[in-house]
């Protein structure tokens, strides 16, 4: 029998990094469909699918990645305080910086290009660079363009209207952690019955959802917007790679196959109801089948910066004409700009931000020690720790564990 993902899976050698760069990546050549104009001004890949881009293929890819590695994340010792910690400091620094370089650096360059001189830039009266930053902050893209940007370009009815058109996908990731978060404080990740049940759930009403079998309105009006159900399908299968990989094979001629299949599904329908997934198996084949490709994030993990800052810098090179050079030039230099801001993005913002992952103010700290005695008394009479999964739970069994081994070692 070949390896399980659980026997296989590296988590110091493998290729998700390379992978989610890869990822990208795509996302940038989708983009420069109607962003540049190439591909008959249409995203890459509709040229194949109704159903879904190339970008969108990409974006998928990352749900997936992220459900199997924040799953795992979520099993661990945090509590959920922590656990939330570490998912913001994850996505708000970098994002703000994206929002703060497009609003203040960007935006008043294209702007100086687009009408030759500043008069009514700072001042204007409709989406106000001083307003870009705080209607966005917190994800749900509340002002997409700035000062009414962009009528100039060539594409404008296509993307000359957005300053950032990849961030609203963020919005769904985080709504993702948040689920995360509270099944591991139910206890829900310790059972992976339930929570396969759950995953399950969600990758069934992804399928109603596109299928138009079911009115979903008549079920939930929160499936009334599509796009919860397409990005938590992907990410709800990773969450089953985190709890059944005891299960799963990592089989050379099962991946030749699932890619096989999942083109199909692309090429011919099915894709966002189940194609997705066999291409999902493929990617996580690939990134443990390639451990050497471990070192690709040596100097730092660019993808997440790549992606926020990829978008802008495409809209930017629309006011100077940039795809007038060419589909090459265009993409190497948007490729060599993106990095160069994903470079510092990670150096200057994302990963100090990360360094704080384990950071408690002192006086938080105080609070809690002072706390946890009487809290710990209430939660020894509420909590039957041989029936819980719950941290408090977990620590008072392994102290009942040293005591037994200490009266033993006595004895």
């Amino acid at each position: 029998m070949p390896l399980t993902l659980q026997q296989a899976f590296n988590p110091r050698a493998n290729s998700i990094g390379f992978l989610r760069w890869l990822l990208a990546f795509a996302v940038i050549f989708a983009h420069a469909g109607p962003l540049a104009g190439f591909y008959g001004g249409h995203d890459l890949g509709s040229q194949l699918s109704t159903e879904q881009s190339l970008g969108g293929v990409a974006v998928a890819g990352f749900f997936f990645f992220s459900g199997f590695l924040i799953t795992k994340s979520r099993q661990g010792k945090s509590t959920i305080f922590r656990f939330f910690w570490r998912r913001v400091l994850r996505i708000f620094p970098a994002f703000w910086l994206a929002l703060l370089t497009t609003a203040f650096i960007l935006a008043p360059i294209a702007w100086q290009r687009e009408t030759g001189s500043m008069a009514g830039f700072w001042d204007a009266s409709t989406d106000s660079p001083f307003t870009y930053f705080i209607n966005n902050m917190w994800l749900n893209l509340g002002q997409r363009n700035i000062a009414e940007m962009g009528g100039t370009l060539p594409f404008a009815t296509i993307g000359g209207y957005d300053w950032n058109g990849s961030a609203w996908t963020l919005m769904y990731e985080f709504r993702a952690y948040i689920m995360i978060g509270f099944l591991g404080l139910f206890g829900v990740l310790s059972n992976r019955l339930v929570g396969g049940l759950i995953a399950v759930g969600i990758i069934v009403v992804n399928a109603l959802t596109w299928s138009g079998w079911v009115d979903m309105l008549s079920i939930s009006p929160f499936l009334t917007n599509p796009f919860n159900a397409m990005f938590f399908a992907p990410f709800a299968f990773g969450m089953l790679f985190s709890f059944f990989g005891d299960k799963i094979l990592i089989d050379d001629r099962l991946a030749v196959l699932a890619i096989g299949v999942a083109f199909f599904a692309y090429n011919y329908g099915g894709w966002n109801m189940w194609g997705q997934y066999f291409l999902m198996y493929f990617l996580m084949w690939f990134a443990i089948r390639t451990p050497k490709l471990n070192n690709w994030e040596k100097h730092g993990d660019f993808s997440y910066g790549i992606y926020i800052f990829a978008w802008p810098l495409m809209q930017f090179g629309a006011y100077f004409g940039l795809q007038n050079a060419g589909w090459l030039v265009y993409h190497l230099v948007i490729a060599i700009a993106a990095h160069i801001c994903a470079y510092i993005s990670w150096h200057v913002i994302e990963s100090p931000a990360m360094s704080l992952k384990n950071w408690t103010p002192r006086w938080l700290t105080w609070v809690m020690d002072k706390c946890r005695p009487p809290l710990d008394r209430v939660k020894g009479r509420l909590v039957n720790v041989d029936y819980s999964s719950s941290n408090f739970a977990k620590r008072v069994r392994a102290e009942r564990a040293e005591q037994a081994k200490q009266v033993g070692s006595d004895a």
